[in-house]
């Protein structure tokens, strides 16, 4: 009897050994919970208010949080939320990995009205209508369209293209100006350091000043450019440290060829000077500042005495320096003295103010 107690006794520590010996040798741990399948939430949403439609757009994940694969067509539901809350927009079913677009058609009520900020979201549902969260935001104005821009007109001046338009009463928002370059530029293969940098086709002016009078001023322009110009009234709202804006028709384009026909501004800050050279001989020296004209040509010296008429006595070629010697003066006598400016179109400017000197007697 003692010795079957004994017998099976080491039978359970052989079969207790064997148990602890298998469960060492490739037996699974403990079980995984299941993946939950939530397709990764959409971070590029993208909204543009065309007319009185939203065009949204994103990238579709390929994986879910679990990182796997995603398998099957995922539902996608877009909302969109003025204030609090979120109104259910659309819903569609794409593949993983492809590009999303839905267009969102405005209720009147969001169609009109004061501009406000209008958020869009999109939601990915798995197969049993859970989700790991919503996109990012992306936001539009809603509201009614700003009126557009009628009877434009540009004209060139010396300082740029002034732009006119009928104002709104009481306008206050911004209009944008889009320039297009239309005379071709020079292909250059090597451009110098002092060579002025290509024009871009495009341009965008945005203004603020003046809009309530209808008129801008481009001071961009450059002679012997042509361009056509369209205007837009813009409407902005703040979202966060954002700003939506919302534009609204082009005008009718207004085309405008800059020629160089105005003269250079008349010198300022010319004085005449009596000097004495070794041998007595008299001399009057005249300086002055100079112009900023981007196509100066130089300037040009005039002489008068008392009330005579205006006498040219520098040289046919226009002066280069800011400096000029009057040495046909005779002593005792009184002299007036102007200056004038020339650009490269030889179109020559209105004379200085005058400066008078009086040579010494003998």
């Amino acid at each position: 009897m003692e010795s079957a107690r004994k017998f099976e006794a080491l039978a359970l520590v052989v079969v207790l050994a064997g148990g602890i010996f298998l469960s060492g040798c490739g037996m699974p741990g403990a079980p995984q919970p299941p993946s939950l399948d939530l397709p990764q939430p959409v971070a590029n949403l993208r909204a543009e208010r065309l007319g009185n439609q939203v065009a949204l757009d994103w990238s579709m994940p390929r994986r879910n949080t679990d990182k796997l694969l995603l398998k099957e067509p995922v539902t996608v539901k877009l909302c969109r939320a003025e204030g609090a809350g979120c109104a259910f927009a659309g819903m569609v079913r794409l593949n993983p990995g492809t590009e999303g677009h839905f267009v969102d058609a405005l209720p009147q009520a969001l169609a009109s009205g004061k501009p406000r900020a209008l958020e869009y979201f999109v939601e990915l549902e798995n197969r049993r209508g859970r989700s790991a969260g919503s996109s990012n935001r992306a936001a539009v104005v809603a509201g009614a369209a700003p009126a557009p821009v009628e009877e434009l007109t540009a004209v060139v001046r010396k300082a740029g293209v002034v732009l006119h338009w009928r104002p709104e009463p009481g306008e206050t928002a911004p209009v944008r100006l889009r320039r297009k370059l239309l005379t071709p530029q020079p292909k250059k293969s090597k451009a110098g350091p002092l060579d002025a940098p290509a024009e871009p086709a495009q341009q965008n002016l945005l203004v603020s000043e003046g809009v309530g009078h209808g008129k801008a001023l481009d001071k961009t322009t450059r002679f012997g450019m042509a361009y056509e110009y369209q205007a837009q009234r813009v409407a902005r709202v703040r979202l966060d440290k954002e700003w939506l804006e919302l534009e609204g028709a082009l005008s009718t384009p207004v085309r405008v060829e800059v020629k160089d026909i105005f003269p250079p501004d008349a010198p300022e800050g010319l004085v005449a000077v009596a000097m004495t050279a070794e041998g007595g001989a008299l001399t009057i020296d005249l300086n002055w500042q100079p112009n900023t004209e981007t196509d100066l040509a130089g300037y040009v010296v005039y002489r008068r005495e008392g009330t005579g008429e205006w006498v040219r006595i520098s040289p046919a070629k226009p002066l280069t320096g800011l400096a000029f010697r009057d040495e046909t003066v005779a002593a005792g006598h009184s002299y007036r003295y102007a200056v004038s400016a020339m650009d490269q179109g030889g179109h020559e400017g209105a004379r200085s103010a005058e400066a008078e000197e009086t040579t010494p007697e003998p």
